[in-house]
């Protein structure tokens, strides 16, 4: 009997509440309810558009590059530069650079942070890149200092470089233990001699071409129609394609993939582009199932290279359907209404008080912000009475989490981790909110 309760417990417990849950079921006051419909309605509209917007070009992208590093990146080199054994100023400091680079959501990211962390990468600059993906947002920070003010652009990215550094600093200092377990284990580990097929300049360009298609598909757009980000913005679809036909290249000349088959795919590719002008996600679609039977049907590490991508999307996907359902169904999509109303979330953060901070702070680290919404967001929370120090706490802790990203980061540093991270970033964001919103109070004054 013992055994069977040390065993078992767990799940006797789920399906217990599960029964007594089913059991009480309020169907009847439920029924007559129209902002849970509603709310029912918010998660499937939030589903498709996430689906629409996000799944086609972003995350597939994610997880090819994701594939890539496991596969084409030496585990030596990920441990050299970012490995808890390497230089922390190096390690830090190429985390947090190469965050800068990706224009990405919190989900995104997921499949690259994966990546990098199961080839050896330390947890402090894994959880750096982690955060500062998202959060580092070049064109984000453009917008929310053109739109929100100078001042509050200036502290996200201050404040999202800060904590990039100081967040994985403080993980790998409460987890020490576990470091040095691991950095004594790199130490002995005799690191067998693995072959490069290619040159470090030749990875170097073949990555950069991936993060271009990745960074240029999404491309959003701005508010103001000139410009340079304007500019690209309008040509996106072709930069794209230019780095498409070079990614097509690099496949044959450097993956030894069959010419005919890559020309065909790429004359496919092209004729739905023509066909679609206005439907660019046709194309794009052509081009991923393209890549799919390309490298899945080879013999050799293309094969090895679709294997891995898999794996990523066998992982992540399903969590980021449910946590997407779930992110819906209680906040819905922005300017939409589910079963949290807005109008709670606007009282509770107006002013610079501790509560208002932790609130903004902590609802960001839930809610899911794709790239560059939290702008519009917050102009409409700003224009309904929320202070500047809950406004910068919810830009620092709301693009870079949200709970379909916790639900993937849980499956691969755990929960204690996942919850220690979770915690870090919405101390963080409430400290700095609290002290931005005193000195921008004092200055008004």
């Amino acid at each position: 009997m013992n055994s069977f309760w040390k065993a078992e417990w767990k799940s006797l417990s789920f399906i217990t509440l599960i029964f007594i849950a089913c059991f009480y079921l309020p169907v009847e006051a439920l029924q007559d309810s129209p902002r849970l419909i509603n709310s029912i309605w918010e998660a499937l509209y939030l589903v498709r558009w996430y689906a629409q917007e996000h799944v086609l070009l972003c995350l597939i992208p994610a997880f090819i590059i994701a594939g890539a590093i496991s596969v084409f990146i030496s585990q030596g080199a990920v441990m050299k530069y970012l490995g808890v054994n390497a230089n922390k100023f190096l390690a830090y400091s190429v985390a947090s650079v190469s965050g800068t680079l990706l224009a990405v959501c919190s989900c995104t990211v997921l499949p690259l942070f994966a990546g990098i962390y199961k080839r050896g990468a330390g947890l402090g600059p894994a959880v750096a890149f982690l955060y500062s993906g998202p959060a580092i947002n070049i064109l984000a920070i453009i917008m929310t200092a053109k739109i929100l003010g100078a001042e509050l652009g200036i502290a996200r990215a201050i404040g999202a470089v800060v904590f990039s550094v100081l967040i994985g600093l403080v993980m790998s200092l409460i987890f020490r233990k576990e470091e040095q377990a691991k950095a004594t284990a790199a130490k002995q580990m005799i690191m067998p001699d693995e072959q490069e097929n290619r040159p470090l300049w030749q990875n170097a360009l073949f990555f950069f071409v991936m993060v271009a298609i990745l960074v240029f598909s999404n491309w959003g757009k701005p508010i103001e129609t000139s410009g340079l980000w304007y500019e690209v913005y309008t040509r996106k679809w072709w930069i794209t394609g230019f780095f498409g036909l070079g990614f097509a290249g690099l496949l044959v000349v450097w993956f030894k993939l069959k010419a005919v088959s890559v020309v065909l795919v790429s004359s496919v590719v092209a004729l739905f582009a023509f066909i679609f002008p206005e439907q660019p996600l046709v194309a794009f679609s052509a081009a991923i199932m393209g890549f799919t039977l390309l490298t899945s049907l080879s013999s050799d590490e293309a094969s090895d290279w679709f294997s891995a991508s898999w794996d990523f999307a066998k992982l992540i996907l399903p969590l980021l359907l449910i946590g997407v359902i779930s992110a819906g169904f209680l906040l819905g999509r922005p300017g939409h209404e589910a079963l949290i109303p807005a109008e709670w979330i606007t009282q509770m953060v107006g002013g610079n008080s501790f509560y208002a901070n932790f609130f903004a702070a902590f609802s960001g680290a839930f809610m899911y912000f794709a790239t560059l919404t939290e702008v519009p967001i917050l102009q409409g929370l700003i224009g309904n009475g929320m202070g500047q120090g809950p406004a910068l706490a919810l830009l620092l802790a709301g693009p870079a989490l949200s709970l379909p990203n916790l639900l993937v980061i849980r499956t691969i540093l755990g929960n204690t981790k996942t919850l220690v991270f979770l915690l870090l970033v919405i101390i963080a964001a409430t400290i700095t909110g609290m002290i931005y919103g005193s000195i921008m109070g004092e200055l008004i004054c």
